[in-house]
């Protein structure tokens, strides 16, 4: 129970709903247990009647005064159980709604610290892992604070009332009828271990099994590029088969709950039966009435005892998904906002001695990097693949903190600004253009939500895309696929761009992002871009020198390190990268 003590604080959080259900459980089972006293009286009445003389029997006052107290008896029997069963629809309505509550809850807690999480966690955690987090294991969790726990105070209580009513008719024959709780308690105690154990062991398997389904659909059109279906298919088989053998193992156990529980009540009632009718015998107890009123109390048992297994066993699978999630909900997020303030971001841009090195492979990205970009400049950083451009971007929207050295913006360090307004302040269109599943229209207002139509129709024409969306039978309506797939690799890149372009940011970063856009079209996104980012700071990555030509600034980075920075004439006339990547474009420019 260690792992789910991190939900007391929303039973807390709705202690008002949870203390009425309670109140609601303990009227609910009084009203229960009016019925078993009055069948009790009922068998007295019918015991006295039979008693009788022939005479009194013909009699049809006495008759009817007999026969008035059983209609008596039966119709509070009916108007107990009525008001028990409203009553328990009450606590189902408070104490489940209040689970409900605390799923929605836990799931905006568990999507909230996703969020916050740097990129570190997503490099080392599977999206299906993470998918089976919030949704399965949740779901597991609510079943704990929700049917669990209802269960659980409708048992301690019916047990604690039924108990005393018992133990206030006969104290001996209560005494023989909770005999066999004991053996009731070992058992579930041993059951519950190898649940917990078996429930962990499956619910790592699930993971498994969605994180490889996840990736499957994710990269189905390069499997059937390659015609990989079957060996996935084989994989998944094998996969699922050793997912269904734990299901199975944690089946077995959970099984024997069942008949083991209603083993034990049988021998209740026949322990009722039997000494219950020997003290009758006996003259220990008055009348025939007492045993069926204990053979009731034995069977308003059943359910609860029943339940304890069921319970048992959502609490250990809870316990089970609640440590999964505990994991990385204490885990605190690498990339602070330190700074709760609002913060005016204006643009100028400068790094002094920047070292970084990627924590989970130990690479060293950037050694004593260096340089400064003004408001309303353009920058522009070229280099060969793994040169550390990307990281750069990633470091300036503050995705990863530097290892070592000093960003600032607009002359105060970086970790000082609200991150918040930081990143809010930043237009960045990355390497990989990623599009949701949605219209085109709102792929491009996700740069703005409030845009109005014009504005991304003119966002659109600066990245030199209206042409194609307006092609599509619903124009900017067109619902995209998964990742955009319905955009050619080209296309998703320029919705990218007016997506960032929509936002109107103070920063503009460019992540190679015209990398699959032909070089005419990428001249006029460039001349668009260039007159659209006059006043803005815009720092451009590309392996073209035709994407860098016009920028104030050029830096050159190879291996972390920059080797080259001037302008484009300068660095044109400097033997070096850059003069050779030029000659080379050209040549290849004049050969199209």
């Amino acid at each position: 129970m260690k792992e789910l003590s991190y939900l007391n604080k929303y039973f807390i959080k709705y202690k008002y709903s949870f203390s009425l259900g309670i109140l609601i459980t303990i009227i609910a089972q009084i009203f229960f247990l009016f019925t078993p006293k009055l069948v009790s009286q009922s068998f007295d009445v019918i015991e006295k009647f039979l008693k009788l003389s022939e005479t009194d029997k013909k009699s049809s006052i006495i008759t009817n005064f007999y026969e008035q107290e059983l209609i008596h008896n039966i119709l509070l029997i009916v108007g107990s159980a009525i008001i028990g069963g409203f009553l328990t629809f009450l606590m189902r309505q408070t104490l489940i709604v209040m689970s409900r509550h605390i799923e929605f809850d836990l799931k905006n807690e568990v999507f909230k610290q996703y969020e916050n999480l740097s990129q570190n966690f997503y490099k080392q955690n599977r999206t299906g892992d993470l998918m089976n987090r919030i949704s399965e294991d949740v779901s597991k969790v609510r079943m704990y604070v929700g049917p669990a726990v209802m269960y659980t105070i409708n048992t301690v209580i019916r047990f604690a009332i039924v108990i005393l009513y018992m133990y206030n008719v006969s104290p001996l024959l209560t005494l023989y009828t909770i005999l066999p709780l004991p053996i009731l308690s070992y058992c579930i105690f041993k059951l519950s271990s190898e649940i917990n154990k078996r429930s962990t062991t499956f619910q790592q398997y699930l993971s498994k099994v969605s994180s490889f389904t996840q990736e499957i659909f994710s990269g189905i059109r390069v499997i059937k590029a390659y015609s990989l279906e079957n060996q996935h298919q084989n994989n998944m088989i094998e996969l699922s088969d050793e997912s269904k053998r734990k299901s199975l193992d944690l089946a077995k156990v959970q099984s024997l709950f069942g008949p083991l529980m209603i083993a034990l009540i049988g021998i209740s009632n026949l322990v009722v039966i039997y000494f219950g009718g020997v003290m009758y015998i006996n003259g220990t107890i008055p009348n025939i009435g007492t045993i069926a009123e204990f053979i009731l109390y034995v069977n308003m048992l059943t359910w609860p005892v029943a339940s304890l297994g069921w319970v048992s066993s959502m609490v250990q699978e809870a316990e089970a998904s609640q440590k999964r999630l505990n994991e990385f909900l204490k885990i605190e997020p690498e990339i602070k906002n330190n700074n709760p303030n609002s913060s005016d971001i204006q643009g100028e841009i400068a790094f002094e001695n920047i070292n970084y090195t990627y924590e989970d492979t130990n690479i060293e990205a950037l050694k004593e990097v260096s340089f400064t970009v003004k408001k309303g400049e353009t920058l522009a950083i070229l280099g060969k693949t793994g040169s550390g451009k990307s990281t750069i971007l990633s470091l300036i929207s503050r995705l990863y903190d530097v290892t070592s050295g000093k960003i600032t913006i607009d002359g105060n360090e970086i970790s000082t600004l609200n991150l918040n307004d930081l990143r809010n302040s930043i237009g960045i269109v990355p390497q990989d253009a990623f599009l949701f599943s949605d219209t085109i229209k709102n792929n491009i207002k996700f740069g703005n939500q409030n845009a109005t139509d014009e504005e991304v129709i003119d966002a659109a024409k600066n990245a030199v895309v209206h042409d194609n969306i307006i092609a599509f039978n619903k124009q900017y309506d067109t619902i995209l696929g998964e990742r955009g797939i319905t955009l050619s690799g080209g296309q998703k890149q320029r919705v990218s761009i007016a997506r960032a372009i929509i936002k109107n940011p103070a920063i503009l970063l460019f992540d190679d992002c015209l990398s699959a856009v032909d070089t005419e079209t990428e001249e006029t996104i460039l001349n668009n871009l260039f007159e659209f980012c006059k006043d803005k700071t815009t720092i451009i990555v590309s392996h073209r020198v035709s994407s860098a030509k016009n920028a104030d600034k050029i830096i050159i980075l190879e291996d972390g390190k920059i080797i080259q920075q001037g302008s484009h004439n300068q660095l044109i006339n400097q033997e070096g990268y850059y003069a050779s990547l030029y000659l080379k474009q050209l040549s290849e420019k004049e050969l199209l």
